[in-house]
């Protein structure tokens, strides 16, 4: 060998570019070794190069040797592929709070709680929080109910969305605040607590059960309020999703009121030929929303910083299940919704038709027009026939009646017209959505119509799960409690 080059290449009339070509094989070996090794940490091997052997002239890496340039740029997109281990990884982001991702809203009846589940984990997460918070994702994603009453909503979930710079998943929980003790205890067992020391929340839980979760979890719940975070939940869910917004309509969309039916209004049959159709919300201002819980608010949104609200009533969810458990003695708002759907509440109301005979036509009143709620109830011959799903029934009637009447005089009176309804008493529960779209056609003699949301109840913990965004701490920041006592 001279100089190293092995000697058959001079014995064969090897002209002065194939040992070049030899020089720059050799050189691109042995940074390699050097560079991919000494990042490993391994000692470089020792052992000599062997000599090249004539049928590698005729290889791929020959050619490509021949028409590549010997430049940092190839080497480590085609010849260095080990250096990549050796690339410093990105530095984790400090400032983000750590994983996992919640916000809740824990209101009078029903506790909403928003997981984000991120599709790829950072260097900091696999190096500190690898088991604890693998055992946290594992038991959320894989399961559909905790307990006996928590429930993840799986057709609500929404994929590919990006929170704080992270692409992941939204995943949608729900439980009766009765059971937050429960919801503790196992925020303990799955040592969720050592991960997460702040939960941002909304709804009057978060004041009432602050010491509990102090308490229980050392856990500190921070205060958004509930506008704030409904208003911010709904706009980021309606961008993610072209499908959010829709509503009821009969198929050729004429108006109830002029549809010519043998049926009652509210009777299933009148009910069955209403279908669902998409709306599209992507010029919304400004719009009232209407939020459904166990009490109803109607809010005025002129921009997303630009709401006011401008009235409600006490008569909500809460109103509605609470009479169904005292009138037919059922246990949740399911078997109340169901008992709803298979009732009759002509037995139970008195209509127009029962007062005067027939349609109050002056006035363009239907006689089969509820007249006075619960009306029937009067006479004890009456109660001793109605039955349970009838009571259920108007019940329903009553409240959906009457939050359609109070939406159509507050859009009446600030000229808007875009009614948005939503709220967990919405939830899975086109009977109610039906209803509402009734009564608002009614009243408004087809001039407004329903528009409903599909993450119906999840948008005040939407909110507070977006508010992890530091950038907002300050100016969103939910003032003490002792400043809210009006509240």
């Amino acid at each position: 060998m001279v100089l190293g080059i092995p000697f058959f290449l001079f014995s064969r009339q090897v002209n002065c570019q194939n040992i070049s070509i030899y020089l720059l094989i050799r050189l691109m070996r042995l940074h390699r070794c050097e560079g991919c090794l000494a990042a490993c940490g391994r000692q470089r091997r020792a052992t000599p190069l062997p000599t090249l052997p004539r049928s590698l002239v005729k290889t791929k890496l020959y050619k490509r040797s021949r028409r590549t340039p010997y430049t940092l740029a190839a080497m480590s997109k085609k010849n260095c592929v080990d250096m990549v281990d050796a690339t410093p990884p990105t530095p984790p982001d400090t400032d983000a709070p750590p994983m996992p991702w919640f916000g809740m809203d824990i209101g009078g009846t029903l506790t909403k709680l928003v997981y984000f589940e991120p599709r790829e984990t950072n260097r900091r997460e696999i190096d500190k929080e690898t088991e604890v918070l693998k055992n946290i994702r594992r038991y959320l994603t894989r399961n559909s109910a905790y307990g006996k009453t928590g429930r993840r909503d799986v057709h609500l979930q929404m994929d590919n969305v990006e929170i704080r710079g992270r692409r992941g998943t939204l995943h949608f929980i729900r439980f009766p605040t009765s059971e937050v003790g429960a919801f503790l205890q196992l925020a303990r067992s799955k040592g969720m607590a050592d991960l997460v020391n702040t939960i941002y929340a909304t709804g009057g839980g978060a004041y009432k059960f602050e010491e509990d979760f102090i308490k229980e979890v050392n856990m500190r719940l921070s205060k958004m309020d509930e506008l704030d975070a409904l208003i911010a939940g709904v706009l980021y869910v309606d961008s993610m999703n072209a499908q959010e917004c829709y509503y009821w309509a009969t198929p050729d969309e004429q108006p109830v009121h002029t549809h010519v039916c043998d049926s009652p209004p509210y009777s299933e049959a009148a009910l069955s030929v209403y279908v669902r159709k998409p709306f599209d919300f992507s010029s919304p201002y400004p719009f009232l929303l209407v939020n459904v819980g166990s009490g109803v608010s109607v809010l005025v949104v002129n921009a997303p910083n630009d709401y006011y609200r401008v009235s409600g009533t006490s008569l909500g969810g809460g109103t509605f299940l609470g009479l169904c458990c005292l009138l037919t003695g059922c246990s949740s708002f399911e078997e109340a919704i169901a008992l709803a759907a298979s009732g009759d509440n002509t037995t139970v109301d008195k209509l127009v038709r029962d007062i005067y005979g027939g349609d109050y036509a002056r006035f363009g009143l239907p006689g089969d027009l509820v007249a006075s709620s619960f009306g029937q109830m009067c006479s004890a011959e009456r109660r001793a026939r109605v039955s349970r799903a009838d009571l259920a029934r108007a019940t329903l009637v009553t409240i959906t009646n009457n939050i359609g009447s109070i939406a159509r005089l507050c859009a009446s009176n600030e000229h808007i017209e875009r009614v948005v309804f939503c709220g967990n008493f919405l939830r899975v529960n086109p009977l109610s959505m039906k209803l509402l779209s009734y009564a608002m056609s009614y009243w408004s003699r087809g001039a407004l119509k329903a528009l409903f949301l599909e993450h119906e109840g999840y948008f005040g913990a939407v909110g507070c799960l977006l508010h992890l965004d530091t950038k907002n701490h300050k100016q969103n920041r939910c003032p003490p409690p002792e400043n809210q006592a009006d509240r």
